[in-house]
């Protein structure tokens, strides 16, 4: 059983900045990922960090998220900074089960554990 657990959501006023850790699975071998759910919308992928360290965003957060992981302390990170008022949703990590192709990263589909999720909400 993996488990994956998100924290470091919250509100914010536009232009400030979060950070969310998610605590993985000591391995560091699989895709990890960060996606988000808008309120009334599908999820949607934010970035994803494969073990290689070949990183990939989403074009809505390029230069303004940034994706990490540190397996010394089985840790995924997404540092969000110039956040807007449509960054607002929960967001939740995910990991992949066997290697995805990075054209399909940012696919929901292709990631089989994920977290609870944190609330980020962004305020104008």
């Amino acid at each position: 059983q993996v488990e994956l657990v998100e924290s470091g959501g919250g509100s914010v006023q536009a232009g400030g900045s979060l950070t969310l850790s998610c605590a993985i699975p000591p391995y560091g071998k699989f895709c990890l990922a960060w996606f988000r759910e808008p309120p009334g919308k599908e999820r949607e992928g934010v970035a994803a960090i494969a073990s290689d360290g070949a990183v990939i965003y989403a074009e809505s957060v390029k230069g303004r998220f940034t994706i990490s992981r540190d397996n010394n302390k089985n840790t995924l990170y997404l540092q969000m900074n110039m956040l807007k008022p449509e960054d607002t949703a929960m967001y939740y990590c995910a990991q992949g089960f066997n290697w995805i192709p990075p054209w399909a990263r940012l696919d929901p589909s292709q990631y089989t554990y994920w977290g609870q999720g944190t609330q980020v909400t962004v305020s104008s």
